[in-house]
């Protein structure tokens, strides 16, 4: 028998609440050419005995033994696939019975450099909080590879569960790095350092659940003090700001932290542009903090838009947009 179209990747720890139905959810899928790699990262109930009973009604289903965190269990994964393709799931999440078919044929008309991606619906709506949907609708409403590419440094545009890729690309940039960062976030960052591009399926084709002790929830990995450093060992790689002299478009906490780790990186700050007059000769990090609208970029140096503050990092970017300024060609969004 030949090697199947797709792996799915599937770790799970203690996850006996939910495995069964979200296994289900595969069985239900309309494309049949695929196998599912679940990966045992040290389970302690009853987990592990209802993913044998997969293996055990289904050859489609494969069980293997991991320990040693997410990490390791994902590029362990990646190790005993099969497939030319790999779509991530987590054991927790609802896959619609379309997601392979349509994700696998949205991958091999783009090709072996794309990460494809699809709309999320979070559940239970019970758990679901108004920011939280409020981040759903944005990565719903990212599509084209430009809209999502723009995006990337303000927050991962990729929910880790819906990611589909080649598993040969991925695991010749290095596969899952355990370096303190966002696993997933560093990787999409790391693959489109190398070429990668990113779109998404207009359709909701997983039910992403939310939970208090989710792994990013809990995890130091997904810290904002990460996230800032993720993007600061990528920033310098957008075109606009390879010279590494910038303006920050902020002057609160983001700002500050944000400019601590691109400063780290080699950046220099010209100067933080406060959406709010500021007091005389105040400095942030050593340099100096402006009146954007009194602002003159004589120097013509690309901006890093840093707030998150709601609607702050909208309204700077509609004024940077009114006096002719371009997102990725004079600014770059980073949150």
């Amino acid at each position: 028998m030949g090697s199947p179209a797709v792996s799915v990747v599937l770790p799970f720890k203690d996850s006996e609440r939910f495995l069964e139905p979200a296994l289900g959810s595969l069985v239900s899928q309309t494309l049949t050419d695929f196998e599912v790699i679940m990966v045992d990262n040290g389970s302690s109930d009853s987990s592990r005995k209802i993913a044998q009973n997969f293996c055990e009604s289904d050859f489609r289903f494969k069980l293997y033994q991991s320990g040693g965190g997410l990490v390791k269990a994902l590029n362990s994964g990646l190790d005993f696939a099969q497939g030319r393709w790999v779509a991530r799931f987590d054991s927790d999440d609802l896959c619609h019975p379309d997601r392979l078919r349509s994700q696998l044929a949205a991958a091999e008309e783009n090709g072996e450099k794309t990460v494809v991606s699809c709309r999320v619906r979070s559940f239970p709506d019970s758990a679901v909080s108004s920011g939280y949907r409020h981040y759903e609708s944005w990565i719903n409403n990212l599509e084209s590879p430009d809209a999502i590419e723009h995006n990337l440094f303000v927050e991962s545009p990729v929910p880790h569960p819906s990611a589909f890729y080649s598993r040969e690309g991925v695991m010749e940039a290095g596969g899952y790095s355990d370096n303190g960062l966002p696993e997933d976030y560093e990787l999409w960052l790391r693959l489109w350092s190398r070429g990668f591009r990113f779109i998404r399926v207009p359709k909701t084709l997983l039910a992403w659940r939310e939970r208090p002790d989710r792994f990013s929830r809990v995890s130091s990995a997904y810290s904002l003090t990460s996230f800032y450093r993720a993007k600061a060992k990528y920033l310098g790689m957008v075109p606009c700001l390879q010279g590494k002299r910038v303006f920050v478009a902020g002057a609160g906490q983001t700002a500050r932290r944000l400019g601590k780790h691109i400063q780290r990186e080699g950046f220099v700050i010209q100067a933080f542009l406060s959406p709010v007059p500021v007091p005389e000769e105040r400095m942030l990090r050593g340099c100096p903090v402006v009146d954007i609208t009194s602002w003159e970029n004589t120097e013509t140096l690309p901006i890093v838009v840093a707030s998150r503050k709601p609607g702050a990092a909208q309204a700077v970017q509609s004024y940077l947009e009114s006096q002719g300024l371009v997102n990725w060609k004079n600014f770059v969004l980073c949150s």
